[in-house]
């Protein structure tokens, strides 16, 4: 295909590796070929990077199918996702998750890219709700400072959360940051 026919949320091969195009900047100069400054995503590695182009050059389009996927638990360093129309199995690589792993529990649905039968990225919900499992006491001096206590979720991930969270509160936690951001449950 031509760079002409790219715009956002494109998926092209550059190097053999599948990219996402995030934004597409078009320059035309007084003299010469206009310019296409494409911000291109690692669709392996979720990591971004530019790229130019001139009018008239060629790109190759590559055909990425998403697919709802259920996890079912880690073997080692991979995921096992099973597809819930076909029920096949995929081991996912844990570099593939882009760190969001520590918020997936068993049953969780996500949303996998696949570029022909390989997996190539997966996508969790921005915000999920998970369970304290583990916290350490407050004292009557917590209220006084705002500070965050370290607790240990149903997933075994730590975080920060303020002192009034206690052990079996459901709170909200934002994937991309890995931050907590409400308490669910155990409102009072």
């Amino acid at each position: 295909m031509k760079i002409e026919d790219v715009g956002r949320n494109t998926k092209m091969l550059l190097n053999g590796i599948p990219f996402n195009v995030d934004d597409v900047d078009f320059m035309k100069p007084g003299k010469g070929r206009a310019v296409y400054r494409l911000r291109l995503r690692n669709l392996k590695e979720n990591t971004v990077m530019e790229q130019t182009y001139h009018s008239g050059d060629d790109v190759e389009e590559v055909e990425v199918s998403s697919y709802e996927m259920q996890y079912l638990y880690q073997d080692g360093k991979s995921y096992v996702f099973m597809n819930t129309e076909t029920f096949e199995q995929y081991h996912i690589p844990e570099e593939r998750l882009g760190g969001r792993e520590k918020f997936l529990k068993e049953g969780t649905t996500a949303v996998v890219q696949m570029m022909g039968e390989a997996p190539i990225a997966v996508n969790i919900a921005n915000f999920v709700e998970l369970k304290v499992v583990e916290t350490s006491a407050s004292t009557k001096t917590d209220s006084l400072v705002s500070q965050n206590k370290p607790v240990t979720l149903e997933t075994g991930t730590a975080i920060g959360v303020p002192a009034f969270i206690k052990e079996g509160d459901v709170i909200k936690i934002d994937t991309r940051t890995g931050t907590y951001v409400e308490r669910v449950t155990g409102k009072k």
